[in-house]
């Protein structure tokens, strides 16, 4: 378990990082947390992010897999789709997450396809449907991140700064 997959980008989208020299699959390896939960990334694109995660060691005291690992599969997934829309100047952070729990999962492994409900400027918002190993729907959750402009250092700008660069555009 935590073992990474190299994660599947456009080429076009590994190059424009790479210009940038960010290595993009090992930015989007889940963290350490999904490292220590076994999130792997399989698929990665703005209109479509696939990962798995193992029930095996992600469970609850009823031998169910837990909620709150449902939620970190989903943010995970909702997250990268939101990043690689946002594009290489503006960073994704997540402001509302919402799960619906269907059914429990003793074992094997769940499966995360995150797909967009809404991808704009400054926000972006991704249904992320979560099956088990027969392809039934464990947990549906949705999850919407704000994105945030980039300086050339890299700091992600206040919002009150992209107001106000915003507002200077339109001047």
């Amino acid at each position: 378990m935590g073992e990474q997959t190299s994660v599947k980008f456009p080429q076009e989208v590994i190059d424009e990082y790479a210009a940038l020299g960010v290595d993009l699959p090992a930015l989007f390896s889940a963290g350490h947390l999904g490292t220590r939960m076994g999130v792997q990334i399989l698929e990665a694109s703005a209109e479509r992010v696939v990962g798995t995660m193992p029930v095996e060691g992600n469970t609850q005291p009823y031998g169910l897999l837990h909620g709150g690992a449902s939620a970190v599969l989903a943010e995970t997934l909702g997250s990268v789709g939101s990043m690689l829309h946002g594009g290489s100047r503006r960073i994704a952070v997540g402001v509302d997450l919402n799960c619906t729990h269907h059914r429990g999962v003793r074992s094997g492994l769940v499966t995360g396809v995150a797909t967009p409900v809404h991808r704009g400027r400054t926000t972006a918002t991704y249904e992320i449907v979560i099956t088990d190993e027969q392809d039934r729907r464990v947990c549906t959750a949705r999850l919407t991140c704000l994105l945030r402009e980039v300086d050339e250092a890299g700091r992600a700008q206040t919002v009150a700064e992209v107001t106000q660069a915003e507002e200077r555009a339109e001047a």
